[in-house]
């Protein structure tokens, strides 16, 4: 899919399962409050707040609360939760803080070409273990998105979390 059309996919509010850095993601265009919605009874997840891809370090500048310096960690295997400017926006999705990704990886990279923030959460239900291959995703998930980027098994765990600084293995 090239740019264009994966942009005008993601305009739309199409759920997409993806390939990141560490394990497949399950993600959406993080302005529109349905698709989020869907992704929240896809997982089975309450009002967990979900972390997004950002489309840009300057994007994060603008948005966030910058206390650590981002390009330690970003891009990698890291979710930085930092806290937002302003709590309105994106308040469908967080509170006052939000988790920031930005995965080393070649969709990553196509996702942030849209501009976007795009929703970045793990392709499970809520508590399960996330999955490494398309194949371990249950039917149930596979079957209510609209896009599936297979790159084969995937080597990683999940995220690891800076909160104030300091790394919180999950």
């Amino acid at each position: 899919m090239d740019k264009q059309e994966l942009k005008k996919q993601i305009l739309a509010g199409k759920i997409f399962i993806y390939p990141t850095d560490t394990v497949y993601g399950l993600g959406c265009n993080a302005l529109n409050k349905n698709s989020v919605k869907i992704i929240r009874k896809i997982k089975n997840r309450d009002n967990k707040p979900f972390s997004i891809i950002a489309p840009s370090f300057d994007w994060i500048k603008q948005n966030c609360v910058i206390n650590i310096k981002l390009k330690k960690y970003l891009p990698g295997k890291y979710t930085i939760i930092l806290k937002k400017k302003n709590s309105e926006f994106l308040n469908h999705i967080s509170d006052k803080t939000i988790g920031i990704r930005i995965p080393d990886y070649e969709f990553t990279r196509k996702i942030q070409e849209t501009g976007l923030p795009f929703i970045t959460t793990s392709v499970n239900f809520s508590g399960q273990k996330p999955a490494n291959k398309i194949e371990e995703i249950p039917k149930q998930i596979i079957n209510k998105v609209d896009f599936v980027i297979n790159k084969g098994e995937l080597k990683g765990k999940p995220s690891t979390l800076i909160i104030n600084g300091k790394e919180i293995k999950r």
